[in-house]
């Protein structure tokens, strides 16, 4: 556990240090996020985040292969698979960040590099199908294309949730979280050749989303753009390929005790059912409309809780909360075997978890009640005083001022105009 911790904050510490001169570069070269109608965000900001990830997974990866407890990890070649694949789609993604690319090119490269990730070693080898009484098939070739729309899928769905600022770097590190529970507990239970290298990639993967998320957090300084977004999908699809796709489910000694049969298939759904669920529904409604998949809106899952009322943090934290709860949820039941407990305690969370969706509405329905109470007794106001208005004025009299013209009173005085009597003066 040490080891895996070492490499986490190895990842964290370097994509920490390494965004700042990375939002540099990006704003010096111009690769900066446009404001446009569907964008939450209200000022031009930079993106390219991916790249200092991509250096915080580099030199984690450095670090381990250095780590004598984690030399098994590197005697098959998916860790170095994840690395170079990485790297190729982060590279598509700056490019995609500086320069735009269409959907039709962007998706080919996604398969390009998916396909490397295979090449190099790493590919569903086994899946459990509990119905029918199947079981577990061995792919063989067939487990090649299953892999690269897998990633392909899961690349996608990362994407499309990074529209809030945090939301993609959050969920990813509690997605990878997750899947690090999942792996390290294969491996306690005698399966660490298979668990080693999901266990690696999670941590190390998990340390690269903390260490930007402080830069990318609302308000954020820099996005991961398309070069993190899918970087990120191709890391947590290969950690979830290796970790349950690599080892026959039937061969576990007790289900309660690892995990029960179905779970290896139940598991990256649950930790990726927020994406997975984001973009069926976009793809869905895009296509309902006649327009492409890849065309944008603000119908993702995260502009929902925006319109009903949440601020830009809360939607966040609430993705977060429901992403831990899903994940790690799925992942208790399955290590203790769905103890009553358990049950209890994710029940609990699951009603917490709706009542904070639905809260806002709760508020908004009483505060627009308010506001139609002071808007009647407003028009009533109103209309009592228009009536008053209304009313005629009663009739006075007006008197004029004494010595006014018609006036009533005494006459005006007039000048005399009389000569003055003389006849009695003296001269």
């Amino acid at each position: 556990m040490r080891e895996y911790l070492v490499v986490c904050l190895v990842a964290a510490l370097v994509t920490y240090l390494t965004t700042p001169v990375v939002r540099m570069l990006a704003m010096r070269f111009k690769v900066v996020a446009a404001v446009r109608d569907r964008d939450v965000h209200v000022i031009p900001t930079p993106r390219g985040g991916g790249v200092a990830m991509y250096a915080g997974v580099a030199a984690a990866v450095l670090v381990a292969s250095r780590l004598p407890a984690l030399q098994r990890t590197f005697e098959d070649s998916q860790t170095y698979a994840v690395l170079v694949a990485g790297g190729l789609i982060c590279l598509l993604g700056v490019l995609d960040d500086r320069f735009g690319i269409d959907a039709l090119t962007k998706l080919t490269g996604q398969i390009a590099c998916a396909g490397v990730m295979v090449l190099l070693g790493v590919q569903f080898l086994f899946v459990f199908l509990p119905f029918a009484d199947i079981g577990t098939l061995s792919l063989g070739d067939a487990g090649v294309p299953l892999t690269i729309l897998v990633t392909v899928l899961v690349v996608n769905a990362l994407n499309f949730i990074d529209g809030l600022d945090g939301l993609a770097a959050g969920v990813s590190a509690i997605s990878a979280l997750a899947l690090f529970a999942y792996s390290y507990n294969l491996g306690l239970v005698g399966y660490d050749d298979t668990a080693s290298a999901p266990a690696l990639i999670t941590a190390i993967l998990a340390g690269a989303c903390l260490g930007f998320l402080p830069h990318n957090f609302s308000p954020a300084r820099i996005f991961m753009g398309d070069s993190g977004s899918m970087m990120v999908g191709l890391m947590l699809s290969a950690a979830a390929v290796s970790a349950t796709g690599r080892v026959d489910t039937q061969s576990f000694d007790s289900a309660a005790s690892v995990l029960p049969l179905a779970l290896p298939l139940l598991v990256p759904l649950a930790v990726l059912f927020i994406p997975f669920t984001d973009l069926v529904l976009a793809v869905v409604r895009r296509t309902r409309k006649g327009q492409s998949p890849f065309s944008p809106d603000k119908m993702h899952l995260h502009h929902r809780l925006l319109t009903i009322g949440h601020s830009h943090r809360r939607a966040v934290l609430i993705m977060y909360f429901w992403a831990a709860l899903l994940s790690f949820g799925v992942i208790a039941l399955s290590i203790t075997g769905g103890t009553l407990e358990v049950l209890v305690v994710v029940s609990t969370l699951l009603v917490i978890g709706v009542l904070a969706v639905l809260s806002p509405r709760a508020r908004r329905a009483e505060r627009t009640a308010i506001e139609v109470a002071e808007s009647e007794s407003t028009a009533r106001r109103s209309v009592r005083s228009r009536r008053w208005r209304r009313r005629p004025a009663p009739a006075t009299r007006v008197v004029p001022a004494p010595g006014a013209a018609g006036a009533p009173g005494p006459a005006a005085r007039t000048p005399d105009t009389r000569t003055p009597d003389t006849t009695g003066v003296r001269r």
